[in-house]
């Protein structure tokens, strides 16, 4: 069973609600085992609010196709719809960042996310609990990619165990 990173986003209604339900709805098909500090991130497009963002390790016995079905019936119950414009305002956005050290190119899904690498919106929380993990089509650790990307535009929001989901202490931030 692959270790997995989902990267969870929200920037309409009560952001940190719509994080803590995804998380949750996960359980049903996932474990849980650790979930990043929260943070706040400046939108990659423009005109719409702020983002808060986490990262969540699961694992699952789910194909990584199976996994993304699984995803999106979770954004849907949670408010997202299909056909919104691209970088646009969303209430969830889960994506699949690692699925082990597996590189996947099936249909709409690609694994690792392909702008993973560059998005310090993502690596900042991957990094907080996958310091050593490694890019699987970079090859580099997240901690390598998160230190590159630096950490403009991110604040930390609430530490470990926001998510209400896992029990971990506050950890420090490894970037």
């Amino acid at each position: 069973m692959p270790i997995t990173f989902l990267g969870l986003g929200s920037n309409l209604g009560n952001r940190e609600a719509n994080l803590q339900m995804a998380i949750r709805a996960m359980t049903r098909l996932a474990r849980v085992t650790e979930a990043s500090s929260l943070y706040q991130t400046a939108p990659v497009g423009p005109h719409q609010p702020d983002f808060y963002n986490a990262v969540v390790r699961i694992e699952t016995g789910l194909s990584a196709t199976s996994l993304l079905r699984f995803l999106k019936g979770i954004e849907g119950e949670i408010g997202r719809r299909p056909g919104g414009e691209p970088g646009g305002p969303r209430p969830i956005d889960i994506d699949i960042l690692l699925y082990g050290d597996e590189i996947v190119e099936e249909g709409a899904l690609t694994v690792p996310h392909p702008r993973m690498a560059e998005r310090s919106f993502v690596l900042a929380p991957l990094a907080e609990i996958a310091v050593d993990a490694r890019h699987p089509v970079v090859d580099a650790s997240i901690g390598e990619l998160a230190r590159k990307a630096g950490q403009q535009g991110i604040t930390r929001v609430k530490g470990r165990g926001w998510d209400g989901v896992t029990d971990h202490p506050q950890g420090r931030v490894r970037i």
